[in-house]
């Protein structure tokens, strides 16, 4: 299940939320894009190694708050992570203001 889609201020608000409550917050961009610039606090998997690394996600049923570049990325983590048990998968879409 999804948990939500957050793409509009007051929601970025929620996200950031959830983040100050202990959801995990991943930044599914390429490395390159991670040190160019990132949300702080922001774990880096990118989202063509996340199969591998779901277990650096831990508990499934933590909430995990995604974002990349476009929007693309983090839907497709999005998914990837309910198929995997995720029950609580909030996709931010494009790198937020945060």
């Amino acid at each position: 299940m999804l948990f939500g889609l957050f793409r509009n201020p007051r929601n970025l608000e929620e996200a950031r939320r959830l983040v100050d409550e202990g959801a995990l917050l991943v930044d599914v961009r390429t490395p390159a894009e991670f040190a160019a610039g990132h949300v702080e606090g922001a774990k880096n998997i990118p989202v063509q190694e996340l199969p591998q690394r779901l277990r650096e996600l831990g508990d499934p049923s933590r909430p995990v708050v995604l974002y990349c570049r476009s929007g693309a990325r983090s839907a497709s983590a999005a998914r990837l992570l309910a198929q995997h048990g995720f029950t609580k998968v909030v996709d931010v879409g494009p790198m937020p203001p945060w």
